[in-house]
């Protein structure tokens, strides 16, 4: 049996994403403050692994995912899953029969909030917005202070965790709007998939005119594709960049170790971040995870 550990508390997008990678019924869930506390205990070892979101398609990139495996952990990437995300308006029943006009704030996590910002410009221009460490925290909350106004965002599965009604939604601004989570783990993940992909991070010697250009010439004429190219600061100074860069084949095949060496002769430091199967939920995710 393992143990799964996820963003807190119970009820957020990441419980969705982990009972998804882990539906085996006699895995442990736990539920853990922060993504650093998640990692964290990943990287510690035995049968754990940890699940933290790293990016949504219409907020970009979770920054905080991203600089805690470049600079403060070294736990394997050991899978992708890439679900749905669908965000409702929760309220306690006092709330709700009064209806949208009775709401004076709305409390979220920062992403699930601009997710969307369309919404609340138009159905609730006049609310004011708390942002909290997750969209289960804000659903706790409002649980626990039913006689006050308040409205949470997040998903059904925290509705039906903290006894919400669902006051509207979906109410994200796209329809297409999905989140990358990372599986991670010293044990490799138990499942596999058609598709892999490997994450590299690459630090240049220096800045030089040409320098990055030189490391994707070493994908590009491989016919290697990447699938995202991001860039975090090194924290030497402005200017100074790691570039995470994911590639769209395993380490193993006989294509990636070769880009590896041809950026390592260019004087390029590069850390191997995982080479994982790559998993995508369809709009069932919470009944398929059996939630």
């Amino acid at each position: 049996m393992a143990t799964v550990l996820y963003l807190g508390p119970s009820g957020t997008f990441t419980e969705v994403a982990a009972r998804a990678a882990f539906p085996e019924r006699h895995h442990r869930f736990v539920a853990l403050a922060s993504v650093p506390d998640v990692l964290e205990a990943a990287e510690a070892g035995g049968d754990v692994y940890g699940v933290v979101p790293v990016e949504n398609s219409i907020e970009g990139s979770v920054t905080l995912t991203l600089d805690w495996l470049i600079h403060h952990v070294h736990v394997p990437i050991v899978a992708e899953w890439v679900l749905p995300v669908r965000q409702h308006l929760l309220a306690a029943e006092r709330t709700a029969r009064l209806g949208l006009g009775a709401v004076e704030a709305v409390l979220s996590h920062p992403h699930a909030i601009a997710q969307c910002r369309a919404y609340l410009r138009q159905h609730l221009p006049g609310a004011c917005i708390r942002h909290t460490s997750s969209t289960a925290e804000a659903a706790r909350l409002v649980a626990e202070h039913p006689d006050r106004p308040w409205a949470a965002i997040g998903p059904r599965l925290a509705a039906e965790r903290y006894g919400l009604a669902v006051l509207a939604g979906p109410i994200q601004d796209s329809a297409h709007n999905a989140t990358r989570f990372f599986v991670v783990g010293q044990l490799p993940y138990p499942r596999q998939s058609e598709r892999a992909k490997t994450t590299l991070l690459i630090t240049l010697p220096h800045d030089y005119p040409g320098a990055l250009y030189q490391v994707l010439a070493a994908f590009a004429w491989r016919k290697l594709n990447l699938t995202r190219i991001e860039s975090r600061p090194t924290g030497k100074g402005l200017g100074s960049y790691h570039f995470m860069i994911d590639v769209e084949r395993p380490l193993g095949d006989v294509l990636v170790p070769g880009a590896i060496a041809e950026i390592q002769a260019l004087g390029c430091a590069v850390r191997v971040l995982g080479s994982y199967p790559c998993f995508a939920s369809g709009d069932e995710a919470e009944r398929t995870a059996g939630l």
